[in-house]
């Protein structure tokens, strides 16, 4: 019985707080807000100094141990507290050190150097220009293609428009076709549609600042005259009627840098000479170098051989135009025909 009143006793442990851990986390911060205050005052500093003085900032810490001047005397832009601080060099580079005997020779390499830079770099400028210029070219092409493709006045006519771009420039030819000459049989009046679409390559063409190159083809069906009128005459007075079309639609007449008649000797399909497709209008929008050469009576590059003809257009075959004659447009042309069995130049 004596067990049974024996009080239990329950011993429950209080286990204590965690412990003090001191300040060292107040030290770390301290440390840190001191740093990025260093940090930003650096970013200060360096805003406001020159790039001069940045750069002897930057060539102190690269060579510290710099040999002093003559007495203790610093070269360096820093100023050294005790020291005398002598100005070297020249112009704006105070760390250029001036060395007898070295002068000359340094200055004469160096000019050498900046020959050779602005050598390298004005051909590469002419390079870039000649690329900008071929891609303007390009765009011009791809214009006049968009104008064959989507507008109507030159849709019925794409088969008879060859466009391609040559070492001349773009070029653009009309040619005759069987049942669809540009102009009348034997003269240099054009047919409507032929301004038409002579009207249509003005107004693209335009867009370009190139000076342009009309020339007039024919077959080589001899034109029958007892006065001399030829095929030089008939060809160089069709071109000149081109022309007259281009700059009535708004071409500029500056803009015209060479009309010429060059008859049979450009043909355009070499296996048969009396293709009607030999007897055309070549309109070149001129780049750089051939304007140059035309402007200096040297001629210009020979055209590439490979063409490209317009949206729906037959292939044509090789050209080699490497001859050419300049004639005098003769005005007898309009009312000159050929005899009846010579009437399709």
């Amino acid at each position: 019985m004596a067990n049974d009143n024996q009080p239990i006793i329950i011993k429950r442990i209080k286990k204590g707080g965690h412990g003090h851990h001191g300040g060292s986390w107040k030290v770390a911060f301290a440390d840190f807000v001191t740093a990025m205050m260093a940090f930003f005052m650096l970013m200060w500093l360096l805003g406001s100094t020159t790039p001069e003085q940045k750069a002897a900032i930057s060539d102190y810490f690269n060579n510290p141990s710099a040999v002093p001047g003559p007495g203790g005397a610093s070269n360096s832009m820093i100023e050294h507290g005790g020291e005398m601080d002598i100005p070297t060099g020249e112009g704006m580079n105070p760390m250029q050190h001036n060395k007898p005997g070295e002068i000359e020779t340094e200055s004469d390499d160096a000019s050498a150097g900046k020959a050779t830079l602005e050598d390298i770099t004005a051909e590469e400028l002419e390079e870039m220009a000649r690329k900008k210029e071929r891609d303007e070219m390009e765009s011009l092409l791809e214009d006049l293609k968009k104008s064959i493709e989507a507008g109507q006045a030159l849709a019925p006519y794409k088969d008879q428009l060859l466009l391609d771009i040559t070492s001349e420039g773009l070029r653009i030819q009309i040619v005759d076709k069987e049942n669809r000459p540009m102009f009348d049989s034997g003269s240099a009046n054009l047919k409507s549609y032929t301004q038409t679409i002579l009207r249509e390559i003005s107004r693209v063409i335009n867009k370009s600042g190139n000076r342009i190159s009309i020339s007039g083809h024919t077959d080589r069906t001899p034109f029958a005259s007892t006065d001399g009128y030829s095929n030089w005459e008939l060809s160089a007075d069709r071109a000149n009627a081109a022309r007259r079309t281009l700059v009535e639609a708004g071409l500029g007449e500056a803009k015209i840098g060479r009309v010429v008649g060059l008859s049979d000797s450009v043909l355009f399909d070499r296996k048969n000479p009396y293709n009607p497709i030999n007897r055309r209008i070549s309109i070149v929008v001129m780049n750089k170098d051939t304007e140059k050469a035309v402007s200096e009576g040297e001629g210009a590059a020979v055209p590439e051989a490979n063409n490209t003809p317009a949206p729906g257009a037959a292939k044509r075959p090789a050209a080699d135009e490497t001859k050419k004659k300049t004639t005098k447009p003769s005005a007898a042309s309009a009312t000159r025909t050929k005899n009846a069995g010579n009437t399709d130049a």
